[in-house]
């Protein structure tokens, strides 16, 4: 039987759905998953879909993934591999009826991975541009119920150029800063007194490259911490303006730099006071260095 093509309005239950599903998927992909996110016309509020969630994974290893498909199976999906997009793993659920799609990327696949991002942020910030993207596909939908090519052709060169608007307009550093402090973050034991990688941060430098590191704990007082790390990496490169840090706490929550790496950051570079620093990975709120040490005692 052919996929029956229905599209309704938005749903707000359509985010719980996602969280439900990434209940399921995280234990799977454990480890070797860094960061899920809700993606798709289901993840923008006011737009009318197809009653599908999709949900796009990251992770370290795509061989990883694929070692793992059995366990996807069992949660009631199809692991169909790249279908289509190279480097991509694609899974889905529910057969004709389907009610969610997975892709999964690997860390480097920046492309493919800010252009599903970008879309949905575009489509969540532009309202006449939502609007019209809802009507296609509800007039898709009439024209075409059991024919998903026909469906899919119709709304293509719109999707295209929405996809190039939104990526011209896209800041995806935060999204990639996070990203490359995840990448490194694993613990690992150094010996019975060292260890390192339970906390991870990722720097934006001036010229635009990205430097990362990890905490060193130690069993005496000669630790590092990962922001500290990142600084270091960066400066043994031959840079040292900061333009944005992200530091990633073990829950993979964004965390606050200590008063040791807010000092040495604003000693840095005298434009260091504008350096922002990530609150939330979620929202994307972030306060610049000088918020942290108001008065600072050398300005």
């Amino acid at each position: 039987m052919s996929q029956h093509i229905v599209v309704k309005d938005y749903n707000p239950l359509w985010p719980e759905k996602y969280k439900e599903e990434v209940s399921r998927i995280q234990p799977i992909l454990a480890g070797n998953g860094l960061a899920i996110y809700h993606i798709g016309s289901t993840s923008v509020p006011g737009l009318a879909a197809k009653p599908i969630i999709d949900i796009m994974a990251v992770v370290r290893s795509l061989a990883e993934v694929d070692s793992v498909a059995k366990k996807f199976s069992e949660i009631g999906y199809e692991y169909l591999g790249e279908f289509g997009i190279a480097g991509r793993r694609y899974l889905r659920k529910g057969g004709d009826e389907r009610t969610h799609q997975i892709h999964i990327f690997q860390a480097e696949d920046w492309n493919n991975i800010g252009r599903h991002l970008a879309f949905r942020d575009y489509m969540r910030a532009h309202e006449k541009e939502r609007d019209e993207y809802a009507q296609i596909k509800k007039d898709l939908a009439q024209r075409f119920p059991y024919d998903i090519d026909g469906y899919c052709d119709g709304k293509e060169d719109f999707v295209r150029e929405m996809e190039k608007r939104a990526v011209s307009q896209f800041d995806g550093s935060w999204d990639q800063l996070y990203l490359a402090a995840r990448t490194v973050q694993y613990e690992r034991s150094i010996s019975s007194l060292v260890e390192a990688g339970s906390v991870a941060a990722a720097i934006l430098t001036a010229r635009g490259t990205i430097y990362a590191g990890v905490c060193i704990d130690t069993a005496c007082s000669l630790e590092m911490c990962a922001e500290r790390s990142a600084i270091a990496n960066m400066i043994t490169n031959g840079e040292w303006q900061i333009s944005k840090i992200v530091a990633v706490m073990p829950d993979g929550n964004a965390g606050m730099p200590c008063g040791a790496c807010r000092e040495l950051m604003m000693q840095l570079d005298h434009t260091a006071k504008e350096i922002e620093i990530l609150c939330d990975y979620e929202t994307k709120k972030a306060v610049k260095l000088k918020e942290l040490l108001p008065n600072w005692w050398a300005s």
